[in-house]
């Protein structure tokens, strides 16, 4: 019988090109999903207890048992997000609960044949809780597009600590980014009132954009830690050394403060270098190690 299998290496499989932007993809299917972890701080505890879990769709959310503080993990049984995808994620902390909201693995963001993948996450933080916003990275592949965005609400004299870090390709596998169109917007309120205001677009080609030393060096990572909580300022010094401390080739860093706000900034251009770092930091600046998942 004639073998009728082609000959791949004679015959390379073309890549078809990307459809125009006002080209629809409806018939595609898209992945959704939708969870909500809320918590509440026990009568004489330091650890948050459970009291509201929501989950649907590709959007799922773990509790491992952890020492020292409540645990969230938030997944995304997609396995990545591509071009019409959409993620909606909640987190209540009611008054005086402390717990730590963090993310399986890194989120991926593959090639989109048209529309943005949008990913939605919403924190509320009551009077005198502590939360922490611990994804792991966002690995962001050619050709892909993301519209992100992060509303907190803070009241009284709650505390948030919220981290966001984004890759541009993997490096390791010879990968670039020279087509993107990746936007991520912040805005965090206290009592109503505006405190952080963050947009971040990228839209072209990803390394020329990021090539002047006004915008990014060359970097191929970049990453941004806010810490907003009454008095965050006084610690400014503190930052600043843990950051001269966790100093690597590859990296540029910087921090700054004022009015109960702590930014901090990092570029690198090894990915691995960005994640020891914010790993680094991190503990050092928490005084704790950080959530398991982040060690696999």
């Amino acid at each position: 019988m004639q073998n009728k299998t082609p000959n791949r290496s004679a015959n390379p499989p073309m890549l078809a090109p990307s459809p125009p932007d006002d080209i629809a993809c409806g018939a595609l299917q898209r992945a959704r999903g939708k969870a909500h972890v809320a918590f509440a701080a026990p009568s004489g505890g330091e650890t948050a207890r459970l009291v509201d879990l929501y989950q649907s769709g590709c959007a799922k959310i773990r509790l491992p048992k952890a020492r020292g503080e409540r645990q969230a993990v938030l997944l995304n049984t997609a396995g990545g997000i591509a071009g019409g995808d959409r993620l909606d994620y909640s987190a209540t902390w009611g008054a005086g609960a402390r717990a730590v909201v963090t993310s399986q693995a890194a989120e991926r963001i593959y090639r989109s044949l048209g529309p943005a993948g949008e990913v939605a996450n919403r924190l509320v933080v009551e009077d005198d809780a502590h939360a922490v916003w611990l994804p792991q990275e966002t690995i962001v592949f050619n050709e892909a597009r993301l519209e992100r965005r992060l509303e907190a609400d803070l009241s009284g004299s709650a505390r948030l600590l919220a981290v966001e870090a984004v890759v541009l390709g993997r490096a390791a596998m010879g990968e670039s980014v020279e087509r993107l169109g990746f936007r991520d917007r912040w805005r965090v309120r206290r009592d109503g009132r505006l405190v952080f205001a963050d947009d971040t677009r990228l839209c072209g080609d990803a390394r020329a954009i990021l090539s002047g030393p006004a915008c990014g060096g060359g970097a191929t990572a970049f990453a941004t830690i806010v810490e907003v909580g009454e008095g965050v300022e006084a610690r400014l010094d503190a930052a600043r050394a843990i950051l001269v401390a966790r100093r690597a080739d590859g990296l540029s860093c910087g921090a700054s403060a004022w009015g109960g706000l702590l930014v901090v900034r990092l570029l690198s251009t090894d990915a691995r270098v960005l994640r020891d770092v914010i790993m680094g930091f991190l503990q050092d600046w928490r005084g704790t190690d950080l959530p398991r998942v982040w060690h696999c």
